[in-house]
């Protein structure tokens, strides 16, 4: 090992390994992180001087307001005067807005902290009604039975999520730091879960080597991963804190790289990443405090997440949890799309225009799923979307689990129901999923029903519905089969056109056939096209094949009988293997050499 000579100064170490590169930036890479720079201006994922302003303004009325109503609480409860003076209390922000990575009109997510005498139901009785009665608040809710607790307000036309954590401490002071474990100790599940996302938010910004770097990464990467229909943890892709982990990693093993490089690294990074692996930004810590955290050698549930990005704040947790394999299948591959971009760009031969283009969803399968919700009043359609939304998670995995899907791909991006579509008094939202099918060997004809994958997921809606005593006359969802040239009838024609471009293989497009619910069914053999009836609601998909040659696989047929274009090779479902946990150690997340 070479000695360091006494004028040179140890380089810092970030993460759980050693960096990859330390090298400096070039003046090429200066000018094209400066080129990143201009190409998301007309995205407006940056805020002009006035709007940053309007922020913070908002934000220290919001804070006096949490500082006076804590005062009134201490006194309601007879606490004495001195202490009444010095309770304190404070707004603390967390998500894209604490990253520094908002982008314009974006919410802001909000902690109020309180001392331990204040309680939760102070917070959504008395606070809710004092914030009420102020002019500039609209659009007050409260969600006190959510997951996470939370009141919703626009406070001067900035949306924000208020939760709400009261700590074991007499007084708030202002110069609180909410990073140490010993805040946690001897909090409620609530408060716990209220914290953890400013602590895991403080916690990546202190664990990367240049935040400025950091935040112009995470834009570009965040604006591709919406554009390119990537971003959102509720249907199994990423949201806004993993994907801030994944770009804290790439920081990481890349400490002096400006923005420029860092986009090509992460995908070259994560083009090659061998999940399930984790993505760690630290060694997890144990804190004792008996906490539920992910850790595969004791879970056996953790050992089944296909794409583990583990949070760095005590309790850790996995915030990609919601990954499924067809959703992971689709991010791995946009990954090495956008390695191919990006090489084309540092090579000179092109812009960086082309990372932030959408890819054409509706021309990449053959056939569809559309899911709509609806109801009858634009308050009622508004509730019932945001349940149906979160369960569709629910309907992909039924369709992964039947043996013969190879990929159900849902698009993130609801559509409003056209009107030859609906009801003329119905609100109608539309959700489309792509299907590819598994290759049949030696079958001639082999029929496969989905009403059970689709009954049994809007069966759960329903329940979840009646549950929580939100279903009301009006509400309904239906799932039907389109096909790929029906698609205009839904969709606005910009939409559903072809365009011509070269785009990256990612071996997602394969000829598959299902047939519509409610309709007979064709099979095509040596005598020509027979007629079957199918008596039961279902969607059905068919490979047919000639008697003629039997050692040839099946030739997908359409409805019709013609032959469908020859069909590529199905992907098969790679990396759904479990983390070696036969150490007493966390499964590594060692990169590869040839970086």
């Amino acid at each position: 090992m070479k000695e360091m000579s006494s004028g040179q100064q140890p380089q810092k170490h970030y993460g759980i390994t050693s960096a990859i590169s330390h090298a400096p930036p070039r003046e090429i890479d200066n000018q094209y992180t400066k080129k990143l720079s201009d190409a998301m201006k007309p995205f407006g994922v940056f805020e002009d001087e006035d709007e940053l302003n309007h922020r913070l303004a908002v934000l220290g009325k919001l804070n006096n307001f949490v500082k006076e109503w804590i005062s009134e609480i201490s006194e309601s409860k007879n606490l004495p005067p001195s202490a009444v003076t010095n309770v304190g209390g404070k707004i603390f922000t967390f998500g894209s807005y604490r990253l520094g990575v908002h982008t314009k009109g974006a919410d802001i997510d909000a902690l109020c902290v309180a001392p331990r005498h204040v309680e939760r139901t102070d917070f959504f009785s008395s606070f809710f009604e004092k914030i009420k009665l102020h002019e500039e608040i609209k659009d007050l809710r409260a969600v006190e039975d959510a997951f996470v607790p939370v009141i919703k307000f626009k406070f001067d036309g900035i949306e924000i999520d208020l939760l709400f954590a009261r700590l074991a401490l007499q007084s708030i002071p202002d110069n609180l730091d909410l990073r140490g474990d010993s805040m946690l100790r001897n909090l409620d599940i609530r408060c716990i879960r209220s914290l953890n996302g400013c602590r895991v938010t403080d916690e990546i910004l202190y664990l990367v080597p240049n935040k400025e770097n950091f935040r112009l990464t995470l834009r570009a990467i965040k604006l591709w991963a919406k554009r390119r229909g990537i971003y959102s943890n509720m249907l199994g892709f990423l949201g806004g804190v993993s994907w801030a982990m994944l770009v804290a990693r790439t920081c990481q093993l890349y400490p002096n790289a400006v923005a420029a490089t860092l986009v090509h690294k992460f995908f070259l990074v994560f083009s090659k990443w061998e999940w399930p692996n984790p993505v760690l930004l630290k060694q997890p810590e144990d804190s004792n405090l008996n906490l539920p955290v992910w850790d595969p050698r004791v879970n056996p549930s953790d050992r089944y997440h296909l794409m583990p990005i583990i949070t760095p704040a005590y309790p850790q947790q996995n915030s990609t949890y919601n990954v499924s394999t067809s959703t992971r299948t689709i991010m791995s591959e946009e990954f090495k799309y956008g390695l191919s971009v990006t090489d084309e760009i540092l090579q000179g031969k092109t812009e960086w225009s082309k990372l932030f283009e959408p890819p054409n969803f509706f021309q990449k399968y053959k056939h569809y799923i559309v899911l709509t919700a609806s109801a009858s009043t634009e308050e009622n359609h508004l509730e019932w979307i945001g349940l149906v939304e979160s369960k569709i998670r629910v309907l992909v995995g039924n369709l992964e689990r039947n043996e013969y899907i190879t990929l159900a791909h849902v698009n993130p991006q609801s559509f409003p129901g056209s009107k030859e579509n609906r009801s003329e008094n119905d609100f109608v939202s539309m959700w489309f999923i792509g299907i590819n099918f598994k290759k049949v060997e030696n079958a001639e004809s082999v029929n496969i029903d989905l009403t059970f994958d689709i009954q049994s997921f809007t069966d759960t809606v329903y329940r979840q519905a009646n549950n929580i005593n939100m279903l009301k006359d009006g509400m309904k969802i239906e799932a039907m089969h389109v096909k790929k040239k029906q698609l205009h009838q839904y969709l606005p024609p910009e939409l559903v056109q072809k365009k011509k471009r070269v785009s990256f293989a990612t071996g997602w497009t394969h000829y598959t056939h299902y047939q519509n619910p409610h309709v007979p069914c064709f099979t095509q053999n040596r005598t020509g096209i027979q007629f079957r009836q199918i008596t039961s609601p279902q969607i059905a998909y068919l490979f047919c094949s000639s008697r003629k040659n039997t050692s040839s696989p099946p030739q997908p047929q359409l409805v019709d009988g013609s032959p469908a274009p020859n069909a590529s090779p199905a992907p098969t479902n790679q990396g759904t293997s479990t983390p070696d946990t036969s150490s007493s150690k966390l499964p590594s997340a060692d990169e590869p050499s040839s970086y």
